[in-house]
């Protein structure tokens, strides 16, 4: 048996979760599905395969450092899949297999019994299958910003000026303008205000309270 070595395959965190939740709903792993479709299909439909990608700029997943100087700091990275298979593929490889895999699973592709190297593709099934996919990745993008301009809710309140500006997002000695600051608050009230997807009702009543106790600064 060749050995086996572990992969990191970075790719959009909507892709990645498809693929994850594919492989519990068949009792196996990530890299038990990439290994049935090298198995199954002959390396040239593989390697034709749209690459899925990697993840683009704004698509990142937060994790802890568990060891290191820097353990117990959070770590943006880049979403991805640990596949462990045998040693000579690459993660762009491995990312078409699993792509061919999802496909497969989601109707969008078939193989032709009588030649199974040659996949067939349902026209209308795909297209729908894809804007599902778009749609799914403009949503983990949004995720994504969302987390950038989030901030922890103090616990205490907004009790002065510096407070104020730090949940407006300011850093520490900056003096923004009235205008900045108003317009700041504009930005953040769209994302956290309750109506939206992604509201807040803690965030936006300190949102509240900080443009409020700026008003009484004068700015």
């Amino acid at each position: 048996m060749a050995n086996k070595v572990s992969y990191t395959v970075p790719c959009g965190a909507a892709f990645r979760d498809a693929v994850t939740a594919l492989a519990q709903s068949r009792g196996v792993n990530a890299g038990d599905l990439a290994r049935s479709i090298l198995l199954a299909l002959p390396a040239s439909v593989v390697d034709a395969a749209a690459d899925p990608g990697e993840p683009g700029r704004e698509d990142r997943e937060t994790v802890v450092l568990k060891s290191g100087p820097a353990a117990g700091r959070p770590w943006r990275r880049k979403p991805r899949l640990q596949v462990r298979m045998a040693a000579g593929e690459t993660p762009a490889r491995l990312r078409r297999a699993l792509g061919l895999a999802l496909a497969l699973a989601e109707g969008r592709l078939a193989l032709d019994l009588d030649d199974p190297g040659r996949p067939r593709v349902d026209a209308e099934t795909l297209a729908a299958a894809e804007r599902a996919r778009t749609l799914a990745d403009e949503n983990e993008r949004l995720r994504a910003v969302v987390a950038a301009l989030s901030f922890v809710p103090l616990p205490h309140g907004v009790r002065t000026r510096e407070e104020a500006l730090h949940i407006l997002g300011f850093p520490p000695g900056v003096k923004p303008s009235s205008s900045t600051v108003r317009g700041r608050f504009r930005s953040l009230a769209t994302i956290h205000h309750p109506d939206s997807p992604y509201g807040s009702h803690e965030r936006m009543s300190q949102l509240n309270a900080a443009i409020g106790l700026l008003r009484d600064f004068g700015g």
